[in-house]
């Protein structure tokens, strides 16, 4: 298979490659095709999996280039990751936020309402030019805000695309750890998980047909031994019933997160934004050591993440920094849709049951329901939207598996920010500037049209092209 890499010059793209020469996806692809805009990061990322341990044999060839159309020909499977503006737009996404006081962080909030203006035209353009050079290829985005990203691209490439986060995943196992409880491999029967990209809750772990789960809430040192269980008190997890995903700690603990934001000496963006602006010219040059240097800067930038939750100044665990995630549920899709072997994973598709599907056997139908009406698999939000729930992928596609209806603060919170991305949606889409401020405005983070006006003027200026999307009305 020819895989494609939209974003080559990435940082995560060395995960990817290594998972390609053994293990579990050995032997899936036998070109790598890497695109990015940027030949200087193309480079260095080329120097890594070059002196990377099994990197010269030949099984995987790698091929780099700045051409997209030529890069689509010929793929039978495009993943996407790009970061229009760098780094360095992280940073502003952020920025804009805290100068106002708000929460400024890259996916959640005033920041991935930025963030995804300024992709979604990006991605829609990578989309287009997939229906015409290679319409048969799927798409699985890594882009971030992925929930969003995929949902603008559903109207180009319809089911064909997937959008993927390992973060959700990751919940579900790290807890099925603390709890004892073995997950079959490529399975999540037992597993009850709704929501949105960086905004989902697992309410069911079972083991032998029991829910194990509230048994976990109630144990303090078994939520010690997991990133999400430190993340909150256990009195409050006990209480809500659920495990929150990690992103649940900006909306949980906002005032918390603010503040410590606000008190670091750098944001996040702009520790990483000098990590990657000093390491990626040395990468270039560094030969057989280039690996080395990757990994060493990928764990010092995992043990970075979320580090405003950390105030004590603890560290993640060892198993939280043992790499692997995105690239674990990339290639197993990737896997699923070449028809090698059928797999469960928690994607972001459209939120639509298959006809006749079964319910949630938590949540019955209404009685005198019709069996052949369109259904959500999570009740309460849209059917064509794009949500997070675990799927069934094979061959022709990821579908949602029924989950239960959400409860009524957890449903609030979800309708809200879904309106939240659609309005983003059309703003990038379309270019109605409009649309963007009712974005900014609804968002829980900012609830106010005087702050959203702000945020919108200063992102604008600190990305020009945001402001020209406005001038024609669309693109």
């Amino acid at each position: 298979m020819r895989l494609l890499i939209a974003g080559g010059g990435g940082f995560r793209v060395p995960l990817i490659y290594r998972a390609l020469l053994s293990g579990t996806f050995s032997g899936l692809v036998t070109r790598l095709v890497l695109y990015d805009v940027d030949p200087a990061r193309l480079a260095a990322v080329a120097a890594v999996l070059k002196s990377m341990p099994g990197g010269q044999d030949g099984r995987v060839a790698v091929e780099c280039t700045t051409d997209a159309a030529a890069a689509l020909d010929g793929a039978g499977m495009v993943f996407a990751a790009i970061r229009p503006g760098g780094t360095a737009g992280r940073v502003a996404d952020e920025k804009v936020a805290q100068d106002l006081g708000l929460l400024g962080q890259e996916t959640t909030g005033a920041g991935g309402i930025s963030y995804a203006l300024r992709t979604i035209p990006r991605m829609l353009d990578l989309a287009r030019l997939m229906r015409d050079r290679c319409p048969d290829a799927w798409l699985i985005n890594f882009t971030n805000p992925a929930g969003m990203v995929t949902e603008a691209l559903l109207p180009v490439l319809g089911h064909r695309v997937i959008g993927i986060c390992d973060s959700a995943g990751g919940l579900v196992h790290r807890a099925a750890h603390a709890a004892g409880v073995p997950l079959a491999e490529g399975r999540l029967d037992g597993v009850g998980y709704y929501g949105l990209n960086h905004l989902g809750w697992l309410y069911r772990l079972e083991s032998g047909g029991r829910d194990v789960l509230p048994d976990l809430l109630a144990d303090p040192a078994a939520l010690q031994r997991f990133e999400e269980g430190r993340l909150f008190p256990q009195p409050f997890l006990a209480e809500l019933g659920m495990l929150p995903n990690e992103y649940l700690y900006y909306y949980y603990r906002s005032e918390e997160a603010r503040a410590a934001m606000q008190g670091m000496a750098q944001t996040r963006g702009e520790t990483i934004d000098g990590q990657q602006r000093a390491l990626y010219p040395r990468l270039a040059v560094a030969g057989d050591d280039a690996y080395r240097l990757w990994e060493e800067a990928r764990r010092s930038r995992e043990e970075g993440y979320l580090a405003e939750a950390r105030q004590d100044g603890g560290h993640r665990d060892e198993e939280d920094l043992a790499g692997g995630g995105y690239e674990r549920v990339a290639l197993a899709a990737m896997r699923a849709l070449a028809g090698r072997g059928d797999t469960q994973l928690i994607l972001n598709t459209r939120n639509t049951l298959p006809p006749g599907s079964a319910p949630d056997r938590q949540a019955p139908l209404p009685a005198m329901a019709d069996p052949s009406a369109v259904r959500p698999a999570i009740p309460g939000l849209p059917a064509d939207a794009v949500v997070e729930v675990p799927c069934a992928v094979t061959r022709n596609g990821a579908v949602p598996l029924p989950q239960q209806a959400p409860a009524g603060a957890q449903l609030e919170l979800l309708q809200r920010v879904k309106d939240v991305e659609r309005f983003t949606v059309v703003a990038a889409a379309t270019g109605n500037r409009a649309a963007a401020l009712e974005a900014f405005a609804r968002h829980p983070l900012v609830d106010s049209p005087e702050r959203a006006g702000r945020l919108l003027a200063g992102y604008e200026h600190a990305f020009p092209d945001v402001g020209k999307m406005w001038e024609g009305g669309g693109r």
